[in-house]
């Protein structure tokens, strides 16, 4: 079996409910490749959250109800190990004491005041910035805007997974998947990211890859200093986190005349 076919298994098997045939082989090459897919393997979510938006428009449904199912879908697509991850790092970050601590609270899967707050605060931008972008677009647009952050949100693990960026602990997601892009790949595939959103976006969409990147770096840089490295957890963050900041951006300032 080749390293593609397993990599695209992998992505789709790991980031959506679509069933699909386990990959026979996990090494790192499987890895990296899988994770410089993940905006591949996620265009049927993303398919999925535009139709929503673009169904709610047309019925002129409250653009709020649209956001929040819109938002909804994507979490159900993704069994909400994103979100889970969100909020498992959110209160890992926040737990006082050293590495191993702040890891241990990570593993045990309950969610704390802060993982519950840090959960709700990002869902809640979500679907506000999905509602907007809805009143400030038509309805095409405003679907074909959405779907594309669903595709720059997962195309930000790609960074997430650079060499370089180690991994927190030896075992878990996190480990098979950490430092296994190399940095010419995570380049290339986020330059083909702007580009289509130049294409779909004009210059929001830049400014939206740019406010992604930035925010997946800052968690990135604080799941280095505060756990030694990324978990599955920290990736799921990242996700959510990007996925918030290019939406955001695009429903913010002067409307173009």
């Amino acid at each position: 079996m080749s390293v593609p076919v397993d990599a695209a298994r992998l992505a789709v098997g790991t980031l959506t409910v679509l069933p699909v045939a386990p990959p026979r082989t996990v090494d790192r090459r499987v890895a990296g490749v899988a994770m410089a897919l993940a905006p591949l393997a996620v265009l049927p979510l993303a398919a999925a959250v535009g139709l929503v938006v673009w169904a709610g428009g047309s019925l002129q449904a409250p653009p709020l109800l649209t956001g929040l199912l819109a938002v909804g879908v994507l979490a159900l697509g993704s069994r909400g190990l994103h979100l889970d991850g969100l909020a498992d790092t959110a209160d890992g970050m926040a737990v006082p004491g050293d590495a191993d601590r702040r890891l241990a609270v990570m593993r045990t899967g309950d969610v704390g005041p802060v993982g519950a707050s840090a959960l709700l605060l990002v869902l809640m931008v979500q679907a506000v910035a999905v509602a907007g972008v809805l009143d400030r677009y038509d309805d095409t647009t405003a679907a074909g805007t959405a779907a594309l952050a669903v595709v720059v949100s997962r195309g930000c693990l790609a960074l997430a997974c650079a060499r370089g960026v180690p991994a927190a602990r030896a075992d878990g997601l996190g480990s098979a998947v950490a430092a296994s892009v190399p940095v010419p790949v995570v380049v290339v595939a986020l330059g083909v990211l702007t580009l289509l959103c130049v294409l779909l976006d004009g210059g929001r969409g830049v400014a939206g890859v740019v406010v992604a990147v930035a925010l997946s770096g800052v968690v990135l840089l604080r799941a280095v200093r505060r756990l030694g490295g990324v978990t599955g957890d920290v990736l799921g963050a990242v996700v959510e986190v990007a996925l918030a900041g290019y939406l955001v951006v695009q429903v913010v300032g002067p409307t173009a005349a």
